[in-house]
C-alpha cells in the first residue's frame, strides 16, 4: 500500500507541474459546453434580406410587414435596382432578395394576383430552407386573410414567387462538399504542423540545428514550405473527387480558388506553428489542436448556419480562419463569382497569416526548450 501511495504522490506531483495540460483538461469541456450550448441554433431566423421595391406604396409595405414581423427576415439593405439584388446576394452580405414589381398596388387593388419574387441563396441549405418554407407561408396566411376580409373574392392576391439560387434542388453534396475540404485542411495544417514540431523537440531533433547558422524565420518558412505543398495535394485530390464522384460543379475559376487557398492554408499553418511554440508535449499540442478544430466544425458554418446563432458567437467566429474561406470556396464553386467578390473575406485571411506568424516567429526560440 505504501508504494501504491508513493506512485499516486508522484503522479499528483507531476500533474501539478504540468499546469497547462491540467488547465487545458479543465477548460476544453468548459468552455466549449458554454460557447457551442448558445451557439447552436438548427432554428434560423433574422435572415439577412434586401428589398427592391419598385411599387412603393401602402400594399407592398404591408406585405414586407408581414416579412419582417415573422423574425425571420431582417432588412439590412434596401435595392435601387435588380442588379444590386444580384450583387448583394453574391457577395453574401445577405442571404435573401424580396423585389416587388413596379405594378403590384395597381393588381392587389383591381383584385387580381399580385406576384412578388423572393430570391434565395440556396448555398446554405438550412438557411435556404427556412427562408423558403417561411416565404411561402407567409404569402399563403397573408392571401387567406384578404380573401376573408373580400367577401365573395376568390383569386389569391399574392404569387409568391421563391427562385433558389446557385442549388435550386438543394442537393446535400453542393453544400457540404467544399466545406469538407476547409475542414480537413484546417485538420491537417493545425494538427501536423504543431505536432510536428513538438516531436522534433521532444526527439531532440532540433539540437542540430542549434549548430546551425539558419535563422528563425528561415527555420519557419522551411518547415511550413511542404505542410502547403501537402494542402495542394489534399485541395486536388478532394475537388477531383467531390466533382466525379458526388457531381459538385465548379462554376468558378479553378485558378482564383487555388490561389487564395493559399492564404488560407498559411494561416492554418499560422495556427499550428503557434500551437506547438505554446506546446510542451505532443499530448498537449493535440489537445490544443482539438481546442481549435471543434469551434472550426460548429461555429464556422460548418455545420450548423452562423446567422442562427447570437450576434457574440457570430463575432467570435470571426476568430476563425474557416469562416471566411468556406465563404470563398462556396463563392467560387458554386456560386462562380470572382476575387472582387471576396476580397473582404482574403484580407482576413491575410491579416490571419501575418499576425500568427509574426507571433510564432516572435514565439519561437532556436534552442532547446
Amino acid at each position: 500500500m505504501s508504494r501504491i501511495l508513493s506512485v499516486l504522490h508522484k503522479e499528483f506531483l507531476q500533474m501539478k507541474r504540468d499546469r497547462l495540460t491540467i488547465g487545458l483538461v479543465f477548460m476544453l469541456p468548459l468552455v466549449q459546453l458554454l460557447l457551442f450550448g448558445f451557439a447552436i441554433q438548427t432554428e434560423v431566423k433574422h435572415i439577412p434580406t434586401v428589398v427592391f421595391d419598385q411599387s412603393l406604396s401602402a400594399e407592398s409595405r404591408e406585405l414586407l410587414e408581414s416579412f419582417t414581423a415573422s423574425g425571420y427576415f431582417d432588412i439590412t439593405e434596401v435595392a435601387g435596382s435588380y442588379d444590386d439584388v444580384t450583387r448583394m446576394i453574391d457577395k453574401g452580405a445577405v442571404k435573401v432578395g424580396i423585389i416587388f414589381p413596379p405594378d403590384f398596388a395597381v393588381s392587389v387593388r383591381k383584385g387580381e394576383t399580385a406576384p412578388v419574387q423572393v430570391l434565395v441563396d440556396a448555398t446554405d441549405s438550412m438557411v435556404s430552407n427556412s427562408a423558403v418554407a417561411t416565404a411561402n407561408a407567409i404569402g399563403l396566411l397573408k392571401a387567406q386573410k384578404v380573401i376573408v376580409q373580400k367577401t365573395g373574392a376568390i383569386t389569391p392576391p399574392y404569387d409568391i414567387r421563391v427562385r433558389p439560387w446557385y442549388n435550386p434542388d438543394g442537393i446535400t453534396a453542393y453544400y457540404m462538399v467544399p466545406a469538407i475540404l476547409g475542414i480537413i485542411v484546417t485538420m491537417t495544417m493545425v494538427m501536423m504542423t504543431s505536432m510536428g514540431i513538438v516531436r522534433e523537440r521532444e526527439r531532440g531533433t532540433l539540437e542540430q540545428l542549434i549548430v546551425t547558422p539558419i535563422k528563425s524565420y528561415e527555420l519557419m518558412i522551411g518547415k511550413i514550405i511542404p505542410y502547403i505543398a501537402l494542402g495542394y495535394v489534399q485541395i486536388t485530390v478532394a475537388l477531383l473527387v467531390g466533382t466525379i464522384v458526388f457531381g459538385v460543379p465548379i462554376r468558378g475559376s479553378l485558378l482564383q480558388l487555388y490561389l487564395l487557398t493559399l492564404f488560407f492554408i498559411t494561416a492554418s499553418l499560422g495556427l499550428g506553428v503557434l500551437i506547438s511554440n505554446l506546446a510542451k508535449t505532443q499530448m498537449q499540442a493535440m489537445q490544443m489542436s482539438f481546442f481549435i478544430l471543434l469551434p472550426s466544425i460548429l461555429l464556422s458554418g460548418f455545420m450548423f448556419p452562423r446567422d442562427a446563432m447570437p450576434p457574440v458567437v457570430q463575432y467570435l467566429s470571426n476568430l476563425i480562419p474557416l469562416t471566411f474561406y468556406l465563404t470563398i470556396i462556396r463563392g467560387i464553386v458554386l456560386k462562380g463569382i470572382g476575387f472582387s467578390y471576396l476580397l473582404p473575406q482574403v484580407t482576413a485571411l491575410l491579416v490571419f497569416t501575418v499576425v500568427l506568424m509574426v507571433l510564432s516567429i516572435a514565439k519561437f526560440k532556436k534552442k532547446i526548450a
